[in-house]
Formats: C-alpha cells, sequence, structure tokens
C-alpha cells in the first residue's frame, strides 16, 4: 500500500508560480514511478506530468504544461515535486499526485494510487 499526501496549492494571479508537493509513504518500491494529474470541474482527469527514477530518470509532460512545469523528486524524503511557473487560468484545477504505474506514462488508469488532491487556482 501506498499513501499519497499532496500540499503546496493556493491562489495566485497569471503569470506567478506554486511548488506541489507530493509525501509518499508505505511500500517505497511501488512510488519509484509517480506522476501529477489535475482535473477541472466537468473534465477528465488529464496526466500533467510523470517521472521514474529507474527508467533513465525518464519524464514526462503534458504539451499543455511543456517548458513551464518541471516535475523532479527527493528520493531521500520520498516526495515528488511540481514546480509550476508562468501559470494560466487554465491551470486551474485539483492537482493529484499518483504513484505505481509501470511506467511513466500520462494516462490515467496506469496509476495504482492516488492522493486527495491540493487545490490550485489561477486569476486573471
Amino acid at each position: 500500500q501506498v499513501e499519497l499526501v499532496e500540499s503546496g496549492g493556493g491562489s495566485v494571479q497569471a503569470g506567478g508560480s506554486l511548488r506541489l508537493s507530493c509525501a509518499a509513504s508505505g511500500d517505497t518500491q511501488k512510488s519509484k514511478t509517480m506522476a501529477w494529474f489535475r482535473q477541472a470541474p466537468g473534465k477528465e482527469r488529464e496526466g500533467v506530468a510523470a517521472l521514474d527514477v529507474e527508467s533513465h530518470g525518464v519524464k514526462n509532460y503534458a504539451p499543455s504544461v511543456q517548458g513551464r512545469f518541471t516535475v523532479s523528486k527527493d528520493n531521500a524524503r520520498n516526495t515528488l515535486y511540481l514546480q509550476m511557473n508562468s501559470l494560466k487560468p487554465e491551470d486551474t484545477a485539483m492537482y493529484y499526485c499518483a504513484a505505481g504505474a509501470v511506467s511513466a506514462t500520462l494516462v490515467r488508469r496506469a496509476w495504482n494510487y492516488w492522493g486527495q488532491g491540493t487545490q490550485v487556482t489561477v486569476s486573471s
């Protein structure tokens, strides 16, 4: 079992920055792959960024956040981060941390463990 706890969400103006954190606990073998997803009201949950620390450090980003967001992991603390810069109103969503996929995929159904989410609101 893996427990994921997100933090760092909040409200910012367009162009601002936020850094999300996801603390993982439990079976660390199942959190070698981790990812960030987001879901706005009425929309499907979509992959934002994913990381596989043991597969050549593979990182995948959604085209909409490429160049603005950076995913990283502090392995010693079992904590995943998402640095979000140049935020846009369309980035407004509940952001979820995920773990337990076999690769750094942005496909939602590939992930077995989920956090409760942290809200990010970007005003124009």
